[in-house]
């Protein structure tokens, strides 16, 4: 069962933040795109003088069976690897989050590797990676939704009310590709670039594998359908975990490539989702311009970034602490005796 996720437009709160925001001591959008951001928090959180509390950082992470393809510039092993070095404190992830004051838990959706338990990760794992997506589903049915499950149980206990998404999944922009690709439309190649690194001949066998892909599953066309059948677990977690955000009233920072796939499969079973996200960065991955397209988003930041694991979102993270210290704490003309611009 799927939560709902309401509308939660409020045009007369919208009117009454705008012109909070008009009447600070600046010119009409002097504040550029930190203007509409804070009106985007007011409402997210239904007031006009909005907190942003106990912000979490959220990284999922699993195993890809279409790894095993070659469509990865690195080994699977580097998922795990990762992980350790995550809650080791020195991934760019874990760097940023420590400076910007973000709580970071890790989810193991389904890594080929058994962790030892320690705080700040998070067990949830469903079976050791995906299986590979060029034989069969990514993922049973029951898989998949137990994945969903997961995502949203995870965010049920999180404190706060601003969820910012990480992953990290060797294989992981593969699915993200093959979800854009069926969910959208476009041809694979417009949606498959270098992921980790992959040469030009790196590029081409990765896409012929995915167009591979795409034609054996040719039936999955409901959202559901698509992600099961091209996975991964994390990805699955992640859509659990923004419909559970989103219908909670959470702020969602949204990073990159793979959680902006999460994001497309939860708005396509729930659009009202997209009310409640933020978009941190535009990738340097080929389909994530594509992918925000279809989202209907303007990113915050454009700053070349392909790293994943929630490194735009926590870069982007200081952008929404601005717009929300100015919308409560700026003074309006009226309170600081500023002379208001001249009438015309």
């Amino acid at each position: 069962m799927l939560p709902a996720v309401e509308d939660i437009h409020d045009a007369a709160l919208a009117e009454r933040l705008q012109r909070r925001i008009d009447r600070k001591t600046k010119p009409l959008g002097a504040l550029g795109r930190i203007e509409p951001l804070a009106l985007r928090l007011g409402l997210i959180l239904g007031s006009e003088a909005p907190r942003l509390a106990h912000p979490q950082m959220l990284v999922c992470a699993a195993d890809h069976g279409l790894a095993a393809r070659g469509v990865s510039a690195y080994p699977s092993d580097v998922t795990w690897q990762m992980v350790e070095n995550f809650l080791a404190g020195g991934a760019a992830v874990s760097v940023l989050a420590r400076q910007h004051g973000l709580a970071l838990t890790v989810v193991d959706c389904g890594v080929r590797h058994e962790f030892q338990p320690r705080p700040g990760l998070v067990d949830r794992r469903i079976a050791p990676g995906t299986a590979d997506a060029s034989q069969g589903p990514a993922m049973t049915p029951a898989q998949r939704d137990r994945a969903i499950a997961n995502g949203r149980e995870v965010v049920r206990v999180l404190p706060g009310n601003a969820l910012l998404l990480g992953e990290m999944g060797i294989g992981s922009t593969s699915a993200a590709s093959l979800l854009l690709a069926r969910l959208s439309g476009r041809p694979v190649e417009d949606c498959t670039g270098s992921g980790t690194g992959l040469d030009a001949g790196g590029v081409r066998r990765k896409t012929a594998v995915l167009r591979e892909v795409l034609a054996r599953h040719a039936g999955a066309v409901e959202p559901l359908d698509a992600l099961a059948a091209f996975g991964g677990f994390e990805v699955a977690t992640l859509v659990g975990a923004v419909l559970q955000a989103a219908g909670e009233r959470r702020v969602i920072v949204v990073d990159g490539f793979i959680t902006s796939a999460a994001v497309l499969v939860a708005a396509r079973l729930r659009p009202y989702v997209l009310q409640r996200c933020v978009f941190a960065h535009r990738s340097g991955e080929r389909g994530h311009g594509l992918m925000l397209e279809q989202l209907g988003a303007e990113p915050l930041l454009d700053l070349g970034l392909r790293l994943g694991e929630g490194s735009g979102a926590a870069l982007a993270w200081p952008l929404l602490v601005s717009a929300g210290a100015v919308l409560d704490e700026m003074a309006s003309f009226e309170s600081a005796g500023v002379a208001d611009r001249i009438a015309p």
